[in-house]
């Protein structure tokens, strides 16, 4: 049977103002006279709130963030070009760049396969580089975006992507000195130039 125990003065101030306030749910009356000390529940040790988790800091709701959100994205292919070290010669790069430099060759993988693609780039820049030709233009296509059925962005352009991995690898890294998005009027986004070593 719990323990009763009686109310301090300010505690029963408090109930009988409570008290007063109150109607009855179904009509009648179930209040307790103001005179009587209803019954107090047994008194339990306050459980102390868990410390937060050290490196959190605490906040209020709708308090500004002290720190500020930082995505650690990889950048996307056009900077991740830009950003590559100029190995050719800087005057003739602003050319290309600016589509002065008109290319010697070309080739359109736009429409193959992965599988079909790769062994016709590597053909294609190593008949370019055994002539001896300096300036090439591989032409990808944009790529179309395809079904999204999930909450990743998918990446559409499979060729777009995966021409300037290639000639980084071998056999072609050895033949390839420079890699960039083409210029508008040979084909921009869709089309890489790509600038050949001197050959053997």
């Amino acid at each position: 049977m719990a323990r009763r125990r009686s109310l301090r003065p300010d505690e029963r101030e408090l109930w009988q103002a409570v008290a007063r306030t109150a109607r009855p749910m179904h009509g009648g009356n179930h209040l307790p006279p103001a005179d009587e000390t209803p019954e107090a529940p047994l008194h339990r040790p306050e459980v102390q709130p868990t410390p937060p988790e050290p490196g959190l800091n605490r906040f209020r709701i709708g308090e500004r963030s002290k720190t500020e959100a930082r995505h650690d994205l990889q950048p996307s292919l056009p900077d991740r070009l830009t950003a590559q070290p100029v190995q050719m010669d800087h005057k003739q790069h602003g050319r290309m760049i600016r589509g002065k430099l008109v290319p010697e060759a070309r080739i359109d993988l736009h429409g193959m396969t992965v599988a079909e693609a790769h062994p016709e780039l590597i053909r294609f820049v190593m008949n370019s580089w055994s002539q001896g030709l300096r300036l090439v233009l591989v032409i990808t296509g944009k790529g179309k975006p395809g079904p999204d059925f999930g909450p990743i962005p998918q990446r559409y352009g499979v060729l777009k992507h995966q021409v300037p991995h290639w000639l980084r690898l071998p056999p072609l890294g050895p033949c390839v000195l420079q890699v960039t998005e083409a210029h508008l009027k040979h084909g921009g986004t869709g089309a890489y130039y790509v600038y050949l070593r001197r050959g053997r």
